[in-house]
């Protein structure tokens, strides 16, 4: 690990002009993929992660995403600063920013910023490289249909990862039902490409001293809008300020509840396909429910 502190901090000093040794490496607690440490000279601060070698490419593809997202100028995201590999170690090197809880004002902001993010228009559906949701792949090859990029790189390649790890049976045959009638879940609504953080849940969100929302760990891709929305739903939800302020700049269209639970059951089967357990059941219920609206 110490050639990779000695090329870190030098890479730092090369991005930023200015050279950078770390008098201080305080490890960081909260995830569950990488290790992190705050870097400190005394005079900057920097958030490093470290993984494998073979995690270069998940670092590259998140620098790319937080570039992407900071360069709309809405939500305010960790500035990146340079990822590398040295020896049997990849890093990334992003700003640090001491962040706590949001209070409702901050909420209410993060709730226009996102709708004024999802309102900036994309090409397509997908993005320009694949990246990971959590330490899962997450194919992002462009289409022009929304319905088919859900299916195929999103719900179809998770229940095929689900398949291949040993999660068969009534998940895949009630999953490939659903696959084969995602279109009638989709009257009336027809989304536009809009990029989006990608996994947006409260643990990727907090507020900087002076209030100012931070959004950070994205899994970006242009997608519907509301598969962002639905999200924050997920796992606690967020403050009713904020989906106030983000329904203030831009409503969801009929039938959002529905899709919600669509979009979600990609996360659970994310967390399936990670974790195991108790995911399967809530998955094989939330297939079920997506199935009943269908007649």
């Amino acid at each position: 690990m110490s050639d990779c502190w000695i090329a870190l901090e030098r890479q730092i000093g090369a991005v930023t002009g200015e050279p950078f040794v770390a008098s201080q490496r305080r490890p960081l607690g909260g995830g569950c993929i990488n290790r992190a440490w705050r870097a400190s000279d005394g005079k900057r601060d920097f958030f490093v992660k470290c993984n494998a070698a073979t995690a270069l490419p998940m670092f590259e593809a998140e620098m790319a995403g937080l570039a992407e997202l900071a360069a709309t100028a809405t939500v305010r995201v960790p500035r990146p600063i340079c990822c590398g590999v040295a020896g049997e170690q990849a890093y990334l090197v992003l700003e640090y920013l001491p962040l706590g809880r949001c209070d409702p004002a901050a909420m209410e902001r993060l709730g226009r910023q996102l709708a004024d993010l999802h309102g900036r228009p994309q090409p397509y559906f997908g993005w320009h490289r694949d990246n990971t949701i959590g330490a899962i792949p997450q194919p992002n090859g462009p289409l022009a249909d929304w319905i088919a990029f859900w299916r195929e790189r999103r719900l179809g390649f998770q229940l095929e990862l689900a398949a291949a790890n040993g999660h068969r049976g009534d998940l895949q045959r009630r999953g490939e039902r659903l696959l084969a009638r995602l279109e009638e879940l989709f009257a009336g609504h027809r989304p536009t490409p809009a990029l989006l953080h990608g996994d947006l849940w409260g643990g990727n969100v907090g507020c900087t001293a002076d209030g100012e929302p931070v959004m950070f760990d994205p899994a970006v891709y242009c997608g519907d809008r509301e598969a962002d929305l639905a999200m924050t739903e997920l796992f606690g939800g967020f403050s009713e300020r904020f989906y106030a302020a983000y329904r203030e700049v831009s409503p969801p269209d009929a039938g959002y509840p529905l899709r919600r639970t669509l979009y979600n059951l990609y996360h659970i089967l994310n967390h399936l396909n990670l974790f195991g357990g108790g995911y399967r059941a809530q998955a094989e219920g939330m297939i079920t429910e997506l199935l009943g609206q269908l007649r």
